[in-house]
């Protein structure tokens, strides 16, 4: 009868100790996978953009021809490809050969945006000429709200980078 009176509370005790390590580990596998997933998204739209870019070079500018890019439909081409990341958490920097900048941030300000990219000054949309994208997703995480010590907690922003550079073909 003694041995149960000395063990009694203990299991609640036990449960709570191993109970806050279980949540913590499965919040942090969550956490890590969401990460994972949306920098491999953010990867991919801004490939496909650059891909998009790539094949729209000086021979869409000629008259005649109607396939020119601009800078709204490189932004609606990244937005459509990134599936469950929001437009408005993304800065995109479109930069050519030349080193000419033009800066989104966050991307749905470049939506309406209907300046012709890559532009002709410097001869930057002709075949051969690089094209790079880059952007970065400002990515929101539950993990250092359990991070000891920090006072007030708010969820914390991890910037994601991504970058592609292709030559234009066309």
């Amino acid at each position: 009868m003694r041995k149960k009176a000395k063990q009694r509370g203990s299991a609640i005790v036990e449960f709570t100790l191993a109970g806050i390590a279980s949540v913590f580990v499965l919040i942090s596998t969550f956490q890590l996978s969401m990460a994972m997933w949306n920098y491999h998204t953010l990867a991919l739209m801004v490939h496909d953009a650059t891909r998009y870019t790539a094949v729209r070079g000086v021979g869409c500018t000629k008259p005649g021809n109607t396939c020119k890019v601009t800078v709204g439909t490189i932004a609606h081409q990244i937005a459509s490809a990134g599936i469950g990341i929001p437009s408005g958490s993304v800065n995109v920097t479109l930069t050519t050969d030349s080193g000419a900048q033009t800066s989104c941030a966050p991307l749905s300000s470049c939506f309406s945006n209907t300046t012709v990219w890559p532009p002709a000054s410097n001869l930057d949309n002709r075949t051969g000429k690089l094209i790079t994208i880059s952007a970065r997703y400002q990515f929101r995480s539950a993990l250092l709200f359990f991070w000891p010590g920090q006072g007030t907690q708010n969820f914390a922003a991890i910037w994601l980078p991504a970058s592609s550079t292709q030559s234009i073909i066309f």
